[in-house]
């Protein structure tokens, strides 16, 4: 890995922008949008229609998709005093986000939602639709940062607060999508009742909603059962190792790699100690599972990768984030073929399951991500 320069404060755009912001129903959300509008920024508020039933959509502690959520977003516009419209992505959220997740878990890999809804909606079909209608960029409520270097190119950088920084789920974004987008709350170190504290001296009535949290198309946060209404019940062996059968399931989609809840095994390991799920197949319907030391990963392989600016030529030293809310670990990575990313972890790391991202970071920049396909084990045989 090179040495990062020292990135460059983003300038102050020359002329106001004529901006479109994602008004979720959530506190950040509108907060970035008030910002934006208080930047000067000639600022429009869209709220995404993503179900065609809003009522089978998650309410409460949401912040996402459901008709309070477009309730509370208008009224958000209301007060910032910025137009506001309704689109209705549901059938493109239905086809790229819904079913997606779906065959994924199918397919035995664990998907990331959220980010699926960055690439193929947020930054993707409504980025698009905006710039066909003469928007200069999307602003949104994530905590990441845009720098713009002396020469003009764009860096996605992580989050002044690295609590609150959500730069994981922004890794699919490419140097044109990066061009024209917004994050306004990516400079705030602050807590997050002070950004509540905020909204509520602009008079925001999202001040005070709770966080979204889960997949906001599970309307009971049942992963599991929304799986089986999908896909069935299809009964299974559970083995471990070697192959003997402990136990039965009604569907390995049900099951993520790493899982230690929830087996279903009647015979207690040799050892006492709890088993984990080390592998999913589903071409013969199986779960296997094993002690935890099975579930160490040395090294991955990586499909489909996106790059935030260049790709990079040779083998590299990075730090690699692997889940939305999960640490840092030190890896070494090459692009084979420019389309297959190899990387050695430095360290072993625990629980990587394929379906999930890799986010490649050179200090505090975004070099990009991908999809893991498969993964190399301390323990071979699995």
């Amino acid at each position: 890995m090179t040495e990062t320069p020292q990135p460059q404060s983003p300038q102050p755009p020359q002329r106001p922008l004529r901006v479109l912001a994602a008004m979720s129903g959530g506190v950040d959300s509108a907060v970035a949008a008030a910002r934006a509008a208080e930047a000067g920024h000639d600022v429009t508020g869209v709220h995404l229609a993503l179900s065609a039933n809003p009522q089978s959509f998650r309410t409460g502690a949401r912040g996402c998709c459901t008709i309070e959520d477009s309730r509370d977003a208008r009224r958000a516009a209301d007060v910032i005093g910025i137009p506001f419209y309704v689109w209705d992505l549901a059938e493109r959220f239905r086809e790229d986000v819904v079913e997606d997740f779906v065959a994924e878990y199918e397919a035995g890999r664990t998907p990331n939602p959220c980010l699926r809804c960055n690439e193929k909606i947020k930054f993707a079909a409504l980025l698009d639709k905006a710039l066909a209608l003469g928007f200069d960029a999307v602003v949104t409520g994530h905590y990441a940062k845009v720098i713009v270097r002396e020469d003009g190119t764009r860096e996605l950088h992580r989050a002044s607060d690295m609590a609150k920084d959500q730069s994981y789920v922004l890794g699919v974004l490419d140097d044109k999508q990066l061009a024209h987008a917004m994050f306004p709350l990516g400079d705030t170190v602050t807590t997050k009742e002070e950004i509540r504290a905020e909204a509520e001296r602009r008079g925001l009535a999202v001040a005070k909603k709770p966080d979204s949290h889960d997949i906001c198309f599970i309307a009971d946060g049942d992963t599991q059962g929304f799986l089986a209404a999908r896909l069935g019940k299809a009964e299974g062996d559970i083995v471990d190792e070697s192959g003997t059968v402990l136990g039965t399931h009604e569907g390995a989609y049900g099951y993520t790699i790493g899982q230690r809840k929830g087996l279903r095994i009647g015979t207690p390991a040799p050892d006492g100690k709890p088993r984990y799920v080390l592998d999913i197949s589903p071409v013969n319907n199986t779960v296997t599972v094993g002690p935890a030391a099975a579930l160490d990963v040395t090294g991955l392989t990586a499909i489909k990768p996106r790059w935030c600016g260049a790709a990079p030529s040779g083998p590299g030293t990075y730090t690699a984030q692997l889940r939305a809310h999960g640490g840092e670990t030190e890896v070494t990575a090459e692009l084979v073929d420019g389309s297959e990313l190899r990387v050695a972890f430095t360290e072993p790391v625990r629980g990587v399951a394929p379906g999930q991202a890799i986010v490649l970071y050179d200090g505090t920049r975004v070099v990009g991500s991908a999809t893991i396909a498969t993964t190399e084990r301390v323990t071979a045989g699995v």
